[in-house]
C-alpha cells in the first residue's frame, strides 16, 4: 500500500526545540498547505540521515556536519532550511572533575559522545593540543552524556548549551550546588573555527522526494515557517500547546531547555552560505569529506525574502554567549538577539 503522507524523521525522541514541527501539525498548518506529514521519532539518532538518504524516511532533521557527511558517503540528502542555528556546542564537565579550562586536562580522562563524528572531533582535537587518541577513553553515550556525567560514568562529554548544559546544571540546583558548577570547553573556540555552525540543526530530504515532490516540500516550509513566526511572536503560549500536545515537555527541565533553545531558532529557516562554507572546510579538516567536496544545501524552497547575513558573526556569538548567561542567571525567559544591531 502507499500513502500520500510524508514522513518526517526527527534527530532524536521529541525535544524542546522540535516545537516548531509539532505546533505545525497542531495548529492545522500543514493542513492549509494540502500536506499531510507523518512526524516519526528514530530509535537510534546515528541512523537518521542513512535512513532518510535511502528513502525509508521523506524528511527530517539533522546537524550540518553529519548532513554534509552523510551525501559524501553515497546516502544523498540536501538541507533546505535550518531549525536551529548555532547552538553552543563543546565538551561539559563538573567543577571539581580535575577538568579545567586547558584542554589538556582531559588527559586520562573518560570523554563521552554521542555518535561517530563526535569521537572524530575529540581525536581532532587532541591532535590540535599536542595529544593523541589514546590519552583519553572514549565512551559512546548517545544521547546520554549529562545522564553519564551525573552517574560518573564518564568524566566530561561532547553536547549542547542549551540541552545536555542545562541538564547539568539542574542536576547542580537539587544537590545545592551552583548552577556555574556547569562547565563548557566549546569545541568552534578549541579549533578555532570562529563558528559553532556544525551542529545547526537542519531540514533535510531524500533528493529523490526532492525532485520528485518540490512544491510539496515547498509547501512543508512554508507551514514550517509559519510555526516558527508564531512560536517566536507568542513563546508561552507555543511552549504550554506544544506541552498539552507533548506532555512529557511539561517538566521543569524541557521548559528551562525551550528557554535556552530559544535564543537559538532561525527566524527565517535559510541555509546561512557562511555557515556551510566554514563548516565544508572542517569537515575536510576531519578528513570525513573530499577536498573537493560541495556543501548539499538550497534555499531554493523558502518562498519569503532571504536576509541579511549578520554582519559580525563572532560579535553575535559573544552576545548570545552572555544573553545564555543572563537566561541562566534569572531562571529562564525567552531572549532573542536583534542581529541588525551588530554593525561590521
Amino acid at each position: 500500500m502507499s500513502t500520500e503522507k510524508v514522513s518526517f524523521l526527527l534527530n532524536w525522541q521529541p525535544t524542546p526545540y522540535h516545537a516548531p514541527i509539532y505546533l505545525a501539525q497542531q495548529k492545522g498548518y500543514f493542513k492549509e498547505q494540502g500536506v499531510e506529514i507523518s512526524i516519526l521519532e528514530p530509535s537510534n539518532p546515528s541512523d537518521v540521515t542513512e535512513l532518510i538518504g535511502s528513502g525509508k524516511a521523506d524528511m527530517g532533521l539533522k546537524a550540518m556536519v553529519h548532513t554534509l557527511a552523510a551525501k559524501a558517503r553515497g546516502f544523498p540528502v540536501t538541507s533546505v532550511g535550518s531549525l536551529l542555528d548555532e547552538p553552543f556546542t563543546g565538551v561539559l564537565y563538573l567543577e571539581g572533575s580535575g577538568i579545567t579550562s586547558d584542554f589538556t586536562s582531559l588527559k586520562g580522562k573518560r570523554i563521552g559522545y554521542v555518535g561517530e563524528f563526535g569521537k572524530i572531533q575529540i581525536d581532532e582535537l587532541t591532535k590540535h593540543y599536542g595529544m593523541t587518541p589514546s590519552d583519553y577513553t572514549a565512551v559512546r553515550c548517545g544521547m546520554n552524556v549529562a545522564k553519564y556525567i551525573i552517574e560518573g560514568k564518564i568524566d566530561a562529554g561532547v553536547g549542547i548549551e542549551c540541552i545536555q548544559q542545562v541538564e547539568l546544571e539542574e542536576y547542580l540546583k537539587e544537590k545545592g550546588r551552583p548552577a556555574t558548577d556547569a562547565k563548557m570547553l566549546r569545541i568552534d573556540k578549541l579549533a578555532e573555527l570562529g563558528c559553532c555552525c556544525f551542529c545547526t540543526i537542519l531540514y533535510i530530504v531524500n533528493d529523490t522526494f526532492l525532485a520528485e515532490n518540490p512544491e510539496k516540500v515547498r509547501k512543508i516550509m512554508t507551514a514550517l515557517k509559519k510555526a516558527t513566526d508564531y512560536m517566536l511572536a507568542n513563546p508561552k503560549e507555543a511552549w504550554a500547546e506544544y506541552s498539552d500536545f507533548k506532555p512529557q515537555m511539561t517538566s521543569t527541565l524541557n521548559t528551562k531547555m525551550f528557554s535556552r533553545c530559544f535564543a537559538y531558532f532561525s527566524d527565517s529557516l535559510f541555509n546561512v552560505h557562511r555557515d556551510w562554507r566554514k563548516v565544508n572546510a572542517y569537515g575536510k579538516r576531519l578528513e570525513i569529506l573530499p577536498q573537493d567536496y560541495k556543501p548539499n544545501y538550497t534555499n531554493e524552497y523558502l518562498s519569503w525574502e532571504e536576509p541579511t547575513e549578520v554582519a559580525d558573526p563572532l560579535e553575535a556569538q559573544r552576545l548570545i554567549g552572555e544573553l545564555q548567561e543572563e537566561c541562566r542567571a534569572c531562571g529562564g525567559g525567552y531572549r532573542r538577539l536583534d542581529v541588525s544591531q551588530i554593525k561590521a
